[in-house]
């Protein structure tokens, strides 16, 4: 059997300017048939544990389709309604000029292409592609046809599917929807056919939006009457304009480091032309009022390369940090899942590795001070070798700090839901593990949080706190009292200002920290100066829509909370100062936002506060990779007499986010300070 492929008007197949008609046949007639929600492209958790990366992130959830999803339904006419009859047409009339297919929920036929690739476990499935392509680049040649079991035909074979047109939203509400064709009957033609040329993206081919996620909606682009495809303009249509169809990058520069779930993302040609400001590592920024973040980054994916190996490994990726780059071309269709774009690569990427490995800061000097934090990601005594690796880190690339503020540290159950809180074989194992790495002996203070009631992962019980060591000038001024639910306080006394509790949560019962960590004060005898230390793990991102969501521009719905707890430690450090304008108040930990953000423009208040990460050069400020973009979470901010009067440094010190090996999914961020002459006298 041989199939041609005439043109369409040659075939009398639909014109995209009689789609609007059907498509009103369509929504006449919707009743008649429900929605295929089965297909996936491998879904898989992004870490082995629960552990909290504190982005936006949507959540995988196992590597079983069946299990997460309901499998295809066909399906069948309801009361009296007549499905309608199959219309004959090209992929492009499918895909149109729109997020959602002129043709969704239609049942087609004779949609002729050549097989590109196939996807052989998981959701199972063929990319096909129209080897006569007309000039209409704003509309993509390449579909999905979903088959829910192993392909019976092969790449290069000419296939004419029928079936019904579906669009699949993968994971979450958030997501893109997918165009595909389900419950599909395939015909294969011919074997051997060229492969249709794939799109090249970047020098010598289409140059996506290097700014511009979407600048025309005001809601959803798949429902806003406002919206414009624009994908000369907008990255979100720009890609959506080559779905299904095989992309070609050439020489992509790695800025997201392998995941376990075995993507990197990169950009293309080295990223010679993207706008963004590039890091000293070869990352690459978001910009400031977030009015860029890089739609020009494309993920690269492993399932195909999965679906080759027996048995199927958890990656097939190999193993690459940020910085490293990408020799020659990776081309695969272009497929959609976890909110983001991405290319299914087809062979095995071949390139240079990162020239950059963990760093080390500068030890202190004299009367140098050094004050840190360190984001631990869900520690919890069940985390082993872990332990290790975080003492390694903090002795040998830190430099055993003086102070460190603490964030992420589990119950001794960790994960499991058992009603403990208490902490103190975590911070044991981390204290002990720190000895034998040859750091000093530490000290910590926390409080147990009330059972479920601080956020993270249900029992976990994540908790803030600090290690300080005491053999260089440094120590704990105790005063007892504090607990999880009561307030510590700023009082004023000839001495000048102190804590009522030291350690003490502040305003633990503020709406503003429902369900999240409680700020921690704890005050310190720092080389004959005191110092007011808060520790803080705002509220995490993970509820804010995505970039490459339906919903534009995104909501950030978790910045609410975030200003509400930036705006009572702000209050408080504003209590301190009030009795002591030169008191020096430390306020650091994950603040679970970018230094530019509003939430920070609060905690630093009318110049009370000064986020210590400004003073690096701009291609410097960031903490935290995610989907390719190194961006600021964790922060230390200063009162202002420890920033004008004693000469500073800011350190973040990149010994994970940027790497495949990672004791944690944040950098730690390190201030040194000389605390010379004598104490500031107090008014």
């Amino acid at each position: 059997m041989h199939w041609e492929f005439p043109t369409a008007a040659a075939r009398g197949s639909l014109s995209l300017t009689e789609l609007p008609s059907l498509t009103a046949s369509v929504v006449q007639r919707a009743s008649w048939i429900s929605a295929a929600r089965a297909r996936v492209s491998g879904f898989r958790r992004r870490t082995a544990t629960t552990r909290s990366s504190g982005r936006t992130a949507a959540l995988r959830t196992t590597d079983d389709n069946a299990a997460d999803f309901d499998g295809p339904k066909v399906g069948t006419p309801q009361g009296s309604a007549t499905p309608p009859a199959p219309v004959s047409a090209r992929i492009r009339e499918i895909q149109g000029l729109a997020h959602i297919s002129p043709l969704n929920e239609r049942p087609v036929k004779d949609v002729e292409g050549v097989v590109t690739e196939l996807r052989t476990a998981g959701g199972r499935g063929l990319w096909i592609q129209d080897p006569s392509p007309d000039a209409n680049s704003d509309t993509s040649e390449g579909i999905f046809v979903f088959t829910n079991a192993a392909p019976t035909v092969g790449v290069g074979d000419a296939v004419k599917v029928a079936g019904r047109v579906s669009e699949f939203r993968p994971s979450n509400a958030n997501n893109l929807t997918v165009t595909q064709i389900v419950v599909p009957t395939v015909t294969p033609g011919t074997s051997g056919n060229p492969i249709p040329a794939a799109t090249v993206v970047g020098v010598g081919g289409r140059m996506p939006p290097d700014a511009i996620i979407d600048n025309d909606t005001n809601g959803s682009v798949e429902t806003d009457l406002s919206t414009i495809y624009d994908p000369a303009q907008d990255g979100i249509d720009f890609w959506e304009s080559l779905e299904g169809m095989l992309v070609h990058v050439n020489d992509g520069a790695v800025v997201n480091e392998t995941e376990s779930f075995g993507e990197i993302t990169l950009l293309p040609d080295n990223g010679i032309w993207a706008t963004g400001t590039r890091t000293a590592r070869g990352g690459i920024l978001p910009a400031p009022t977030y009015a860029d973040f890089n739609p020009e980054r494309i993920a690269i994916d492993d399932e195909i390369l999965r679906d080759r190996i027996s048995p199927r490994p958890a990656r097939a990726m190999p193993v690459m940090d940020v910085g490293a780059r990408i020799l020659g071309a990776i081309v695969g269709p272009l497929d959609y899942t976890f909110a983001n774009y991405k290319i299914q690569a087809t062979s095995t990427p071949a390139f240079i590795a990162s020239p950059f490995g963990p760093e080390t800061t500068q030890a202190s000097v004299d009367q140098e001070i050094t004050i840190g934090t360190f984001n631990v990601e869900n520690l919890d005594p069940g985390d082993g070798a872990l332990f290790d690796r975080l003492a390694g880190q903090i002795v040998q690339n830190l430099r055993s700090p003086d102070l460190l503020g603490i964030e992420e540290v589990q119950d001794n159950g960790g994960a499991a839901d058992n009603g403990v809180v208490d902490a103190s074989e975590t911070w044991r194992l981390l204290i002990e593990a720190i000895t034998r790495a040859g750091g000093p002996l530490y000290e910590y203070r926390q409080i147990d949080p009330v059972n479920n009631q601080d956020g993270g992962a249900p029992g976990a019980n994540i908790r803030v706190g600090f290690l300080f060591r005491t053999d260089r000038g440094l120590s704990f001024i105790d005063r007892p009292g504090g607990d999880s639910t009561t307030a510590t306080s700023v009082v004023a006394t000839s001495s000048g200002p102190q804590l009522s509790f030291s350690l003490g949560k502040i305003d633990p019962s503020d709406p503003a920290f429902i369900a999240t960590r409680k700020s921690l004060v704890g005050e310190f005898s720092a080389r004959g100066k005191k110092l007011f230390v808060v520790v803080n793990h705002f509220s995490s991102k993970n509820d804010d829509q995505p970039l490459m969501g339906h919903n534009q521009p995104p909501m950030r719905f978790t910045e609410g909370p975030r200003h509400g707890q930036a705006a009572v430690v702000n209050a408080f450090a504003n209590d301190i100062l009030e009795i002591d304008p030169a008191a020096n108040v430390v306020v650091l930990g994950d603040v679970n936002d970018f230094e530019f953000s509003e939430t920070v423009d609060i905690l630093e208040g009318d110049g009370e506060l000064f986020s210590a990460i400004k003073t690096l050069p701009e291609n410097e400020r960031y903490s935290y990779v995610f989907e390719g973009n190194s961006q600021v979470l964790d922060q230390i901010l200063l009162s202002q007499n420890l920033r004008t009067k004693f000469p500073f440094v800011y350190d973040v010190v990149h010994v994970n986010s940027e790497l495949s090996a990672q004791a944690s999914d944040h950098e730690p961020s390190l201030v040194r300070t000389r605390l010379m002459g004598r104490p500031t006298p107090k008014p």
